[in-house]
Formats: structure tokens, C-alpha cells, sequence
């Protein structure tokens, strides 16, 4: 029951993360704050590492992190790789697109997880599950009719493409999360949760480290130009809180990656309500039905794991 209470909590803080993203990379340049978000994320993780290594945290504490040899980092550094490309991928199409119309698209990842999860994992959902996700299925569906009122065509948008695939590699991301967590005995390599969230961001800080000093600086002056704002850092803080409480439920007894993965698509609920309250989106009236049927989901899935 308490890891589907860190599953919402988990979404609420992506939200803010997809509101603070969007007013970051607003007329700013995408390489260079996400290679920022990347460095400020690994800050907050290597006092963790280094701590943890001179036995500072107990082992038996939630910020534990064990010390891997290359054998159990190289799946880390495989995750680091997916998710740096899902992430450049999002950065690029959240900067050219409404917080409306992401939201959806993205809200169709658990639908990719839970194929996956059903296939690979053998996880089993009750009727109030399958319930919830059909109706958020609909609701997310009606949204996206909806945000084509304001002239996009989605098959013909080079960024709505950007999103999708952002998407399908979050959902292999996600369904690798579940590998990386579960115990051998389970199937899977018993990795620490600590540790995976914090090595992977630190390989991602080298990865785009070399992007920006390989391919943004050189050409800087052609493309969009890059401006501090304090809303930079603030991505990395609610990642940062987001992934931890989702490492944390994925490492809880009885937690399903496919309900998981649905109910951090809840974060469409807060990027809406900021798309409306901050960034003054439009068609707002007609999505909000859509929305209402995705919280009804949500509720629906909260019932179902009780």
C-alpha cells in the first residue's frame, strides 16, 4: 500500500520538474542546460557515494550506496545511455511544443511499460487496474484530439516525433529499472537503488560534458544562445526528489512496474495546471474533461492496489 503513496508522490514532483524544464529551456539552449542539470544532479549524488564509501551512512539506511565493480557498472552505464537519449530527445521537444500537448504523448508510456511488464515480468494486474488504465487510455486519447485544436499535426511535427520516441526509450528505461532492481532470485541483478540513481547521473555529467565541449561550444554562435535562470537548477531538484521516491517504491515489496510507470504519468495533472496558470496555454476548457478522465485513473489505479 505505501509504495503506490510514493508512486504519487513520485509524479507530483515530475510535474514540477516538466514546468521548471519548460521555463529553463525557454529561448535557451538545450545542450548546455541539460549538460547543467546533469552537473547539479551529480552534486547532490557524490557526497552520497563518498559518504556511503567511508562507511559514514549506515548500510541499513535508505541513502546507502554500495560500492559496484565494473561488472555491476556497466549496467548502470547502459541505463545512463538510454536515459540520456530519451532526455535530449524530451529536452528538444518540450522547448518547441505546450506543456498540454507533451503531457499526453508522455502520458502513453505506461501503456509501452505495461506491455512490457506483462511480457517480460509475468505481472498481473487486477479488474480495478485494467479499469484504470483503459479509462486513462481514453482520456489520453481525447486529449490529444483536443490539443490538435491548436494547429499542430502530429505526423507531420518533427517534435511530436522527438516526444514518441523520448517515450519508448523511457518506457525501456523503465522496464530495465525493474531488471536492475529485482534479486536474482527474481530474474533480475539486485542492484542498489541508491546507487544505480546516483552513478548513472554521473556518467550521464561525463557524456554530455563531451557533447557540449565537442559539438555546442564550437558552433555556439550559430544556434540559439544560452542565459542563466534559476529555474535550471531547480530541474535537477525535483528530479533528483522524483527518482529517488521512484527508485524507493520500485525497491518495495509488492510494487508493479506497470502501475508505477502509470501513476507518475499523473505529472500530465500539475504540467496542465501550470501549462494554464504559468505558460497561458490554450484550449484549456476542452482538455479539461480529457484530464478529468486520466485523474479518474489514477484513483481507479489507488483503489486497485490497496
Amino acid at each position: 500500500m505505501l509504495w503506490i503513496f510514493f508512486a504519487f508522490v513520485s509524479a507530483a514532483l515530475l510535474g514540477f520538474y516538466d514546468v521548471c524544464k519548460k521555463q529553463a529551456l525557454k529561448s535557451n539552449a538545450v545542450i548546455p542546460v541539460l549538460t547543467l542539470n546533469t552537473l547539479f544532479s551529480s552534486i547532490v549524488f557524490l557526497p552520497i557515494i563518498w559518504l556511503s564509501h567511508n562507511g559514514q551512512i549506515a548500510e541499513n539506511s535508505i541513502f546507502y550506496c554500495t560500492d559496484f565493480n565494473w561488472c555491476e557498472q556497466k549496467y548502470i552505464l547502459l541505463k545512463a545511455c538510454i536515459v540520456l537519449a530519451s532526455w535530449l530527445l524530451a529536452y528538444f521537444g518540450i522547448k518547441h511544443l505546450p506543456l498540454t500537448i507533451v503531457g499526453p504523448i508522455n502520458a502513453t508510456r505506461p501503456v509501452m511499460v505495461l506491455v512490457g511488464a506483462l511480457t517480460l515480468f509475468a505481472e498481473r494486474l487486477n479488474m480495478w487496474q485494467w479499469l484504470g488504465i483503459a479509462v486513462a487510455l481514453v482520456g489520453i486519447e481525447l486529449l490529444k484530439h483536443t490539443s490538435k485544436k491548436e494547429g499542430i499535426n502530429w505526423w507531420k511535427d518533427k517534435w511530436i516525433y522527438f516526444i514518441i520516441l523520448s517515450n519508448i526509450l523511457g518506457a525501456i528505461s523503465g522496464l530495465y529499472d525493474k531488471y536492475l532492481m529485482a534479486t536474482p532470485e527474481n530474474g533480475g541483478v539486485g542492484l542498489n537503488k541508491m546507487a544505480v540513481q546516483s552513478w548513472y547521473n554521473i556518467y550521464q555529467l561525463g557524456m554530455m560534458t563531451a557533447m557540449l565541449l565537442l559539438l555546442w561550444l564550437p558552433n555556439h554562435k550559430k544556434t540559439t544562445p544560452f542565459h542563466w535562470t534559476w529555474s535550471i537548477p531547480m530541474v535537477s531538484l525535483f528530479l533528483c526528489m522524483a527518482d529517488f521516491a521512484y527508485f524507493y517504491t520500485l525497491g518495495m515489496d509488492g510494487a508493479m512496474i506497470s502501475v508505477v510507470s502509470m501513476v507518475r504519468r499523473g505529472q500530465v495533472i500539475v504540467s496542465f495546471l501550470c501549462g494554464a496558470l504559468i505558460f497561458k496555454e490554450k484550449n484549456l476548457r476542452a482538455k479539461a474533461f480529457d484530464l478529468a478522465l486520466v485523474i479518474l485513473s489514477m484513483v481507479l489505479l489507488f483503489i486497485g492496489s490497496r
